[in-house]
C-alpha cells in the first residue's frame, strides 16, 4: 500500500473522531483547518480512499456517508505523545473492543515504503550473519538474552539494571534490594527467549496452546493464574476496557491468530503478534511480556533478527500501545517497531 497523503490524513482525522460523515460535512471540517480545496477534489480523494479501503461509503446520492474503516485506523497518522497529553476519559479514541479490528484488517499493515526498510536491514543481519562460528553464535545469542530480558522487564517497571541483569543470568547473583519477582521475571524471559529457539516450527504461527504454554513459562512461579484470565482487568493510563468474557477472550484469540496467519510477511505477523496480544490482554498478568515474546518467536521462526527492545524509550513505548488500544492505529508502534528492528540487525549476528 502507498502512504496516504497529508490531505487523506486529515479526513481520516475527521472520521475518526466524528464517525459517519456526508463528504459536504468532511469538506467543511477541512476547510476549518486551513486546507483550501473544493468539494469537488474531496468528492474525488473519497472515491480514491474508499478504493484503498481506508474509508467505507454507506449510501447513494445525497445520504452518502463515509466513515474511517479498520485499514484507515491501522495508517492513521498520530503523534502518540500529543494524544496522551490529554486525560483518559477526555479523549476521542475508542473504550471498548473493536470486534471488527482482525476480522477486517487486511495483510498488508506496512506501506511500501516500511518494507523496503526491513528487506534493507533483513539483507544487513542476514549478511552478518553468515559463516558465523558456534563460539560468536553462542555470544551474540547471550547478549540479545540479557539485553532483551533487561528492557522487556524494565518496561514492565522492573528496577533491575543492565548490569544486574547480566549477572543474573550469567552467574545466577540477585541484586541486592531486589524483590524476588523482579529476579523471577528477568530469569523467565531467559528461559522464554531459550524455549522459543528451540522450539522455532511451533512458531510459524500463533496458535492458543503456544501462546498458553509461552505465557506459561514467562510467569513461572511469580503467583499469576495460567490460561485465559476469567475476569476484568484494568490498564493504566487508558480508557480502553479490554474483553472481560472467557468466551468472548478465546474468539478474540482465534481472530488474531486467524489474522496473523494471513499476513503476507514476517514482519507483519509479528507487528500484528505484539500489538495484538496486548490488545486483547487474554491473560490475569504478563500480557505484553508474553506479546513481545512471541513477535520475537515469530520472527526467529522465520529467520529474521529478533527485537531486544534495547534502545526503546518506555514511555513512547507505552504511549504507542495507549494509541493502538483507543485507536487501533498502528502508526506510532510501527516507528518503534522498524526503529527497533534495524537496531537489532545491525548489532546482533545470531546465524542463519
Amino acid at each position: 500500500m502507498q502512504q496516504l497523503s497529508l490531505k487523506q490524513q486529515k479526513i481520516l482525522a475527521i472520521l475518526i473522531k466524528n464517525g459517519k460523515m456526508p463528504s459536504s460535512a468532511i469538506h467543511n471540517e477541512l476547510l476549518k483547518t486551513s486546507e483550501e480545496v473544493s468539494l469537488v477534489t474531496v468528492k474525488r480523494m473519497l472515491s480514491e480512499m474508499a478504493s484503498q479501503k481506508v474509508i467505507d461509503v454507506f449510501g447513494s446520492g445525497r445520504t452518502t456517508n463515509c466513515a474511517i474503516a479498520v485499514l484507515g485506523r491501522v495508517f492513521f497518522d498520530i503523534d502518540a505523545q500529543d494524544y496522551c497529553q490529554v486525560e483518559p476519559d477526555k479523549r476521542y479514541g475508542l473504550s471498548r473492543y473493536n470486534f471488527d479490528l482482525f476480522k477486517n484488517l487486511s495483510e498488508v499493515v506496512f506501506d511500501d515504503d516500511e518494507l523496503e526498510k526491513f528487506n534493507i536491514a533483513t539483507e544487513i543481519y542476514k549478511h552478518r550473519s553468515e559463516n558465523i562460528s558456534t563460539a560468536a553464535k553462542k555470544k551474540e545469542w547471550e547478549r540479545l538474552v540479557i539485553e532483551l530480558s533487561w528492557k522487556s522487564s524494565k518496561i514492565e517497571g522492573n528496577t533491575y539494571t543492565l548490569l544486574e541483569t547480566e549477572k543474573l543470568i550469567l552467574e545466577n547473583e540477585k541484586a541486592a534490594g531486589r524483590s524476588k519477582d523482579e529476579a523471577q521475571m528477568i530469569l523467565n524471559h531467559k528461559d522464554a527467549l531459550n524455549f522459543v529457539r528451540e522450539n522455532a516450527r511451533e512458531f510459524l504461527v500463533i496458535n492458543r496452546a503456544n501462546l498458553e504454554k509461552l505465557h506459561s513459562v514467562l510467569v513461572k512461579d511469580m503467583d499469576i493464574s495460567l490460561g485465559l484470565r476469567m475476569g476484568p482487568v484494568g490498564i493504566t493510563g487508558t480508557k480502553y476496557q479490554p474483553l472481560d468474557n472467557i468466551y468472548q477472550i478465546g474468539e478474540a484469540v482465534e481472530a488474531l491468530a486467524a489474522a496473523v496467519k494471513k499476513m503476507k510477511t514476517a514482519p507483519a505477523k509479528a507487528i500484528l503478534a505484539v500489538l495484538g496480544i496486548s490488545y486483547i490482554q487474554p491473560f490475569e498478568d504478563g500480557n505484553k511480556r508474553t506479546s513481545r515474546l512471541m513477535a520475537n518467536a515469530l520472527l526467529l521462526a522465520n529467520g529474521l533478527a529478533p527485537l531486544s527492545y534495547r534502545s526503546v524509550d518506555e514511555t513512547e513505548y507505552r504511549q504507542a500501545m495507549i494509541v493502538f488500544y483507543e485507536l487501533n492505529s498502528m502508526v506510532p508502534f510501527k516507528k518503534i517497531f522498524i526503529g527497533q528492528y534495524e537496531f537489532a540487525a545491525n548489532n546482533y549476528a545470531l546465524g542463519i
